[in-house]
């Protein structure tokens, strides 16, 4: 009797233990978001890997274009200086910002995979791509299909458009494989055979107006079936001469009409996580959406790696977590990070907290690292300190669960901000005017040699921290540019000669001229960090403990058991000394030079990564 009671309680604590593991895997980052290093793609401006399918007028049409595609549209060449307009554009008689989203570079999925061999020289391990789902714009958050790859990213866009038109939308058995979905799912194998993660941007907030569902309703309004879908305030009365038809676009902007939220609170607003669900109809097509990339054909290892998810906090929590569930249930490593961004503009960015928890996000975008360090690591207008910039991290992570530190994606620039170098040339608040219409003095061109010394120094901050680096892509070529759309130029490949483009950009005058082209030094810096990053596993899940954080000098170490790494910063004009923990040698990494005894002395604008010699 007592060995089957020994038995029993063997069995019901090995039945608590896997329990529990299983918890720890819903309720934590997956293991590998740690230790990677993310480099976002807009496919549209990355790489033009099949001229045959660039873009015609029919397939970037959509009801919400501000006026028709010109008959003399083209495609843009990729090498065109970018505040150029194209004749086309001129013909419009529009100024050059309100032209601009008409313009298209071709790029698309072929691109992409003909490019990973750069990436994996590069050092990358997981790739964010923004949308590629079917829509007419450049960005894809105007969804035309959620649920296949844009026509024009694939090889046969006139054949993906009659598959698509024989299918029925709101109905998965009838959904076939494109030839654009193909060939996305081949870029997904060739991902993973060089053992790096994919993840895919969508935004379940809101469609465009080319989407399925929406252009019932427009046609049918009352009588749409998918009435319900989206937040329609008022329909048209077919009685009178006059439109009645009202809805709710994101932000206002009638081309993105909104999903309906439902059982919310009367008033909710956008930077504050708020309770509720989506309208039933849409949540359903959504799931089968998600689940057909996580697991093409019931096949797991054939799927995407996660998700990032646009707008999050103008979703409902009770979706977030029914999607969470959703997704693990498919893929318990599967990664889901959130965009969460601005409680209050321009000032005060979002608590994370409770996105974050374990039961809606794995991540966010960690825009709220960025900012203080850039304040540090920049010449600005309000900089702060070490010791304010300490403070700054250390808020961060104390509102944070362990796990959840150390697997945020550690962004500095992406498709919504300035180019990190350009962000660092300006000394003006952060995002806030950050490009020509807005702010004619904000300087767009190649920036000074002190900038980019400075952007570096950020670098080594940024690969040597706690939570995975990332990189917007083109970042490590050296590009620069403004706010969006400014920072989505096509990629200075270094097989390119550029033209010229304008230092003053759309300003009126004699204009001068700066040479985009593949800066090979800074990426040779990129790829160096990148190496002490993945060759040193203490810097993805070491302890931090900050050292010196007096007035602009800064040092801070990442240990564990096995090992001990110090970075220090000098940002003051003059030479500063810095005391080691211990007397003994050390290796500098960036350039495997040799500092022995007690201290070290760095020049103005110096950063170094010492590691400790043990033998």
């Amino acid at each position: 009797m007592k060995k089957i009671s020994f038995l029993f309680f063997i069995i019901l604590l090995l039945f608590n233990m896997c329990d529990r593991q299983k918890n720890d895997r819903f309720n934590q980052p997956p293991a590998w978001a740690k230790d990677v290093v993310w480099y976002q793609i807009f496919p549209e401006r990355f790489h033009n890997g099949d001229p045959a399918n660039d873009p015609r007028p029919e397939n970037i049409y959509s009801a919400s274009n501000f006026r028709p595609v010109p008959a003399d549209w083209s495609v843009t060449p990729w090498t065109h200086n970018w505040y150029a307009q194209e004749e086309w554009a001129k013909n419009m008689d529009v100024d050059f910002y309100s032209g601009l989203q008409l313009r298209r570079f071709g790029g698309d999925l072929q691109g992409i995979i003909d490019k990973l061999d750069y990436l994996q020289n590069l050092g990358v391990t997981a790739i964010y791509l923004n949308p590629v789902n079917d829509a007419p714009s450049l960005h894809k958050y105007d969804a035309r299909n959620y649920r296949h790859i844009d026509v024009n990213f694939g090889p046969d866009p006139e054949g993906d458009n009659r598959i698509m038109a024989s299918e029925t939308p709101d109905d998965p058995s009838t959904w076939q494989w494109t030839s654009a979905d193909k060939l996305f799912l081949k870029l997904v194998d060739e991902i993973h055979k060089r053992n790096m993660k994919v993840i895919v941007d969508y935004s379940w907030n809101h469609t465009g107006v080319e989407f399925w569902a929406w252009k019932d309703v427009v046609k049918n309004q009352e009588k749409s079936k998918y009435k319900d879908w989206y937040d329609i305030e008022k329909f048209d009365n077919p009685k009178t001469p006059e439109n009645e038809f009202e809805y709710k676009g994101w932000l206002n902007i009638k081309s993105l009409p909104e999903l309906r939220k439902v059982n919310t609170p009367k008033h909710h607003q956008p930077g504050h996580p708020f309770e509720g669900d989506l309208n039933p109809g849409a949540k359903k097509h959504i799931f089968a959406v998600t689940t057909r990339w996580l697991a093409p054909d019931g096949d797991v290892s054939k799927g995407i790696d996660g998700y990032r998810l646009d707008v999050a906090d103008h979703i409902p929590m009770g979706f977030w977590r029914d999607y969470r569930k959703l997704v693990k249930s498919i893929n318990p490593d599967a990664y889901l990070v959130g965009e969460i961004w601005w409680e209050e503009w321009p000032d005060k960015l979002m608590n994370p907290v409770p996105y974050v928890s374990g039961d809606v996000f794995d991540a966010v975008m960690f825009y709220q690292l960025y900012r203080p360090a850039r304040y540090f690591f920049g010449k600005m207008n309000d900089s702060i300190n070490a010791r304010q910039f300490r403070d700054s991290l250390e808020f961060q992570w104390r509102r944070l669960k362990k796990p959840f530190q150390y697997g945020m994606m550690n962004v500095n620039a992406t498709h919504d901000t300035p180019r990190l170098p350009t962000s660092f040339a300006n000394p003006t608040k952060y995002k806030y005017k950050a490009k020509p219409n807005e702010n004619p003095d904000y300087f767009t061109g190649k920036p000074d040699e002190e900038t980019y010394r400075r952007v570096k120094l950020y670098l080594i901050h940024q690969f040597t921290n706690v939570g995975a680096p990332h990189i917007w892509n083109g970042d490590e070529m050296g590009m620069w540019g403004a706010d969006d759309p400014d920072c989505r130029k096509p990629l200075w490949w270094q097989e390119y000669d550029f033209d010229p483009e304008y230092r003053n950009n759309i300003r009126p005058g004699k204009k001068e001229y700066d040479q985009p082209g593949f800066n090979h030094e800074l990426f040779t810096f990129y790829k160096k960090l990148i190496s002490i990053r993945k060759e040193n596993k203490v810097l993805s899940d070491g302890e931090i403990r900050f050292i010196t954080v007096k007035g602009k000098k800064l040092q801070y170490e990442r240990y564990d058991k096995d090992g001990l790494i110090i970075v220090l910063f000098n940002l003051n004009k003059a030479p500063g000394t810095f005391q080691l923990p211990k007397e003994g040698n050390y290796i500098d990494l960036m350039d495997n030079s040799t500092v022995t005894g007690g201290s070290v002395t760095l020049q103005p604008l110096e950063g170094k990564i010492l590691k400790m010699v043990t033998h």
